[in-house]
């Protein structure tokens, strides 16, 4: 009886060791090729809008399209932080000829998608100025299949985590509003 109950751990732990973990394993490179992914195209097309002083719709179709041929489902956070020069003098008791502040409003994605989408027939763009800030957060919604082994083997990840993520921004260094 203890011979066959041997058997049958040691048949157990070979299959585990010989499916399972070389799963998991090929999951994970799967993950990391997909954040590689994702991290190159948000930092090509954020520094693309950044140079060019523009964002089109058909550039952010082009970046979601892009993105989602990973095979995850993401969520795509834009802002761009607008320069709001404001050149008047500030009247303080202290300094009476002092200059005033820039200051940066911002437009978050829904603003933007609105705004490139009432655009006038295929120009649907959103013209930038030099030093305004765009920046792009890209993080996966779905549970990725080693999100999935690492639950049931570890309880690691939770089901508000993601393992996709990337960021990028940084001042337009263009304006935009010229055709």
């Amino acid at each position: 009886m203890g011979d066959s109950f041997m058997t049958i751990i040691a048949i157990g732990l070979a299959a585990v060791l010989m499916f399972v973990f070389p799963l998991m394993s090929m999951s994970d490179r799967s993950d990391d090729i997909s954040q590689l992914t994702v991290k190159t195209a948000t930092t090509e097309f954020v520094d693309n809008v950044r140079t060019t002083g523009r964002l089109s719709i058909d550039d952010y179709a082009a970046f979601e399209q892009e993105i989602a041929a990973t095979g995850n489902s993401y969520n795509i956070e834009m802002e761009v932080k607008v320069l709001d020069e404001n050149p008047a003098k500030k009247t303080t008791q202290a300094n009476p000829t002092k200059i005033g502040e820039n200051v940066y409003y911002s437009m978050y994605t829904s603003q933007i998608l609105d705004t490139l989408s009432s655009g006038k027939g295929t120009n649907k763009v959103l013209a930038l100025k030099e030093g305004d800030m765009f920046l792009t957060s890209v993080k996966n919604t779905n549970i990725t299949l080693s999100q999935q082994l690492k639950n049931f083997f570890y309880t690691v990840a939770g089901n508000d985590t993601y393992t996709i993520a990337a960021e990028h921004g940084g001042y337009v260094t263009a304006n935009g509003s010229g055709n």
